[in-house]
């Protein structure tokens, strides 16, 4: 084990990648000369040159198009978006060829492919730059989604990306490239589609991924136990698919659910989420599923406005009090 920050654990999991199979190679704005706008492809160039690590011009639609097309003839591209507020732009190569290739060609093609790049409220970045999108893109069939939380489930979670017969939508969240954590050594893969139990409890299951298992949900976790209440705390990971056993098991023990998520409410993946848990677990619970979330609101640039728009403690804490019925 080494102690990484996020950004280094996903500069690990690319250069094994790259070295272990030469088809990978890496394409976005400023990955190569530059090292990365996140600093993630730090070095990237000079070990394996210009012709797997290569700068492509201010045209996410464009460079998206060309990753597919590589994907389809045997290639393996990596292709970073600079945040995924730009991507937008790239949305037709992902959801209407990446994801659909393979069910338009009768299974005749693949489009082994990753769409990686940072994502969320990025610190005082405002409205354009702050989204947390990933619901956008698990609506579409075809894609899976992957938002990891640590760095080291960073690393095992791009290296399965990377080796995936699919196309994988791979979102960062900006605000942890500098957080550090453990990270395994060597050979490490994490299945995708598979959920991780944070922290262990009775009491209260609480569902998220990405940045709020650490930035909220784990510090809320820790102030109720204070207060006698021990929540099993589920990090998802992977959003789609995501790990139906695993939140199930939780449910099955808990009896009271709270979901935990950047972006807004609407049509989101804790709508998904709660869906599931009352239709599928319905006889489980004693209490309504909680949701805490973005506000329905553009993010704002203000940092104190920033703050009250995200998740919090403070709200995590109101959430579970209620569906304990204190």
């Amino acid at each position: 084990m080494a102690e990484l920050a996020y950004r280094d654990a996903l500069n690990q999991a690319l250069k094994e990648e790259m070295a272990r199979d030469p088809r990978v190679f890496l394409m976005g704005e400023e990955v190569a000369r530059y090292n990365g706008a996140y600093k993630v492809s730090q070095g990237l160039l000079d070990t394996f040159g210009s012709a797997r690590v290569v700068d492509a011009p201010i045209s996410e639609l464009g460079f998206a198009g060309l990753g597919v097309g590589a994907a389809m003839v045997g290639l393996r591209p990596v292709i970073e978006m600079m945040t995924w507020n730009f991507a937008i732009l790239a949305m037709d190569q992902i959801v209407n060829n990446a994801a659909k290739l393979r069910h338009m060609s009768g299974g005749q093609l693949r489009c082994p492919i990753v769409f990686r790049g940072p994502g969320g409220a990025g610190g005082r970045l405002s409205s354009q730059h702050s989204q947390a999108l990933e619901a956008n893109y698990a609506h579409f069939p075809g894609l899976k989604v992957i938002a990891p939380g640590t760095p080291a489930d960073a690393k095992g979670l791009l290296k399965s990306a990377i080796r995936d017969e699919n196309p994988v939508v791979f979102i960062e969240a900006e605000l942890l490239y500098g957080v550090r954590g453990e990270v395994p050594e060597g050979e490490y893969t994490i299945p995708i589609g598979k959920a991780d139990l944070k922290r262990e409890g009775s009491d209260v299951t609480l569902i998220t991924w990405s940045r709020m298992v650490t930035a909220c949900v784990l510090p809320a976790a820790d102030l109720l136990a204070q207060q006698g209440i021990h929540c099993d705390v589920i990090d998802l990971r992977t959003l789609k698919p995501f790990d139906q056993e695993a939140v199930a098991a939780s449910v099955r023990k808990t009896n009271r659910v709270v979901v935990v998520e950047e972006g807004w409410p609407f049509a989101s993946v804790g709508s998904e989420l709660s869906d599931f848990i009352q239709r599928e677990c319905f006889d489980d619970l004693d209490a309504p599923v909680k949701r805490v979330h973005g506000l329905e609101v553009n993010m704002a640039y203000a940092a104190n406005l920033e703050r009250a728009i995200q998740p919090s403690v403070e709200r995590i804490v109101e959430a579970v009090n209620a569906v304990l019925y204190r």
